[in-house]
C-alpha cells in the first residue's frame, strides 16, 4: 500500500503574497520613536483604510503604530500643558553644554566644585573677584584640528605653553602676581572634543588646593598709565629672551645652544634699552631710566661676548657678568618711581636662578 503524503501547496508562478502597506510601516516607526505622534496616528488610520481597500498586509502594524502614536500624542499634550516640555528641553541643553565644556570669559572669577583646579569638571560658579575665589580666567584660545582627539598630553602641553605666553597680556607686571599664584587651564575632554569643543581657558589659581585668591590680578593697559605700560613692554622683550634658554642646564652639555641663547638675550637687551630711551619719561623717572638703560648696554656687551665664546669657561665668565648687570634689584628704583611693584618674584620650587627671571 502506498504511504500517505501530507497535503502541500503546489507551485504556481503567480502565487505571490500580498505586499505590506507602506503607511502601516511608517506609522509603527513613528509610534515607537514617539516622534511626530500626530503624523503617526494619521498614517496608521490611513493605512488601515488602504489595507481594507487593496487587500494588503500590515493590519497589525497599522493598529500598533496608531495606538503608540496616540499614546505619544497624549504624553506630549500633557508635557506642554504642565510645563514638562520646557524642563525636558532645558535638560537637553544642559547635557549639550556639559559635552562642550565649561565656558569662562577673560576677567571672570569663579569657584570650582570642591575647590580643586585639577581633574575633570563640568561646571563652575562665577563669583565677584573682590571676595575669596578659586580662580580667575585671564585668557582663552581655540585649539586647531578637526580630526580625532590628539590626546591629554598633547592638549595639556599646548595649553601650558600658550597660557604661559598669554599671562603677560593680562598681568603685565609679573612682580605684582603673588608667589602663591600659579597657572591652570581648562581644556576639552575627549568627549567634548567629539562635540566640537576646542576652547582652552587660562586661569590663575592658588598653588595650595585649600587656598583662595582675593581681588583681581589684572593689571594691563586698562588700569596702568602710559609710563608704566612703556616700561613693562620693554621689560617683556628681555623676559621673553631669557625664558628661551636651552633645555640643557649645564653649558658643557650644549655650548652651541647656550651661545645662541646668549645672542638672543644680547639682542633683546639692545631692544629694551632702545625702547626705554624712545619713551618720554616724567622728570622724576628720566634719570633712573637712563641709568638702567646704561646698565642694559653693559649687560648687552657681556652677553654678546658669551655668544661668541669659544669654550664653556669663557661663556660662563661673561654670562655671570651679564647676569649681574640685569639683576632685578637694579630695576627696583625705577619701578618705585613709576608706581609699580618693587618686590622681585621669587624662584619657585627647586628651579635655580639661571637667567630665567623677570625684570
Amino acid at each position: 500500500m502506498p504511504g500517505y503524503q501530507p497535503w502541500t501547496q503546489g507551485y504556481h508562478p503567480h502565487n505571490v503574497p500580498a505586499p505590506v502597506n507602506g503607511l502601516a510601516i511608517a506609522s509603527l516607526v513613528l509610534g515607537v520613536l514617539c516622534f511626530l505622534p500626530g503624523a503617526g496616528l494619521v498614517l496608521g488610520l490611513a493605512g488601515l483604510r488602504q489595507i481594507r481597500r487593496r487587500g494588503e498586509r500590515g493590519t497589525g502594524l497599522a493598529v500598533g503604530g496608531a495606538v503608540l502614536s496616540g499614546v505619544g500624542l497624549l504624553l506630549w499634550t500633557l508635557l506642554f500643558a504642565t510645563g514638562g516640555a520646557s524642563s525636558l528641553w532645558h535638560g537637553i541643553k544642559e547635557g549639550a553644554r556639559d559635552g562642550a565644556g565649561v565656558s569662562l570669559t577673560e576677567g571672570q572669577c569663579f569657584n570650582a566644585p570642591g575647590g580643586a583646579l585639577t581633574g575633570v569638571t563640568y561646571d563652575v560658579d562665577t563669583v565677584s573677584c573682590a571676595g575669596a575665589h578659586d580662580g580667575e580666567a585671564f585668557a582663552s584660545f581655540r585649539l586647531r584640528g578637526g580630526g580625532a582627539y590628539p590626546g591629554d598630553d598633547v592638549v595639556a602641553d599646548t595649553a601650558d605653553e600658550r597660557c604661559q605666553a598669554l599671562q603677560n597680556g593680562y598681568a603685565m607686571d609679573g612682580w605684582a602676581v603673588p608667589a602663591y599664584v600659579d597657572i591652570y587651564f581648562l581644556t576639552p575632554t575627549e568627549d567634548s572634543w567629539a562635540a566640537g569643543d576646542r576652547e582652552v581657558t587660562c586661569v590663575f589659581g592658588h598653588t595650595d588646593e585649600d587656598g583662595h585668591l582675593t581681588g583681581s590680578l589684572r593689571n594691563d593697559e586698562t588700569d596702568l598709565d602710559a609710563d608704566q605700560v612703556a616700561y613693562l613692554k620693554a621689560a617683556h622683550v628681555l623676559n621673553a629672551a631669557l625664558e628661551s634658554a636651552p633645555g640643557e642646564e649645564y653649558v658643557e652639555d650644549d655650548l652651541a645652544g647656550h651661545k645662541a641663547w646668549a645672542g638672543r638675550v644680547s639682542a633683546a637687551l639692545g631692544e629694551q634699552a632702545r625702547m626705554l630711551r624712545a619713551h618720554s619719561w616724567p622728570d622724576n623717572a628720566a634719570g633712573p631710566v637712563d641709568a638702567l638703560a646704561a646698565d642694559l648696554d653693559k649687560a648687552r656687551a657681556e652677553w654678546a661676548k658669551a655668544a661668541r665664546a669659544g669654550d664653556a669657561d669663557t661663556f660662563s665668565a661673561h654670562y655671570e657678568n651679564g647676569l649681574d648687570l640685569i639683576d632685578p634689584i637694579r630695576a627696583v628704583f625705577v619701578r618705585s618711581v613709576l608706581g609699580l611693584a618693587t618686590t622681585p618674584p621669587s624662584v619657585r620650587g627647586d628651579e635655580e636662578s639661571d637667567g630665567r627671571m623677570q625684570v
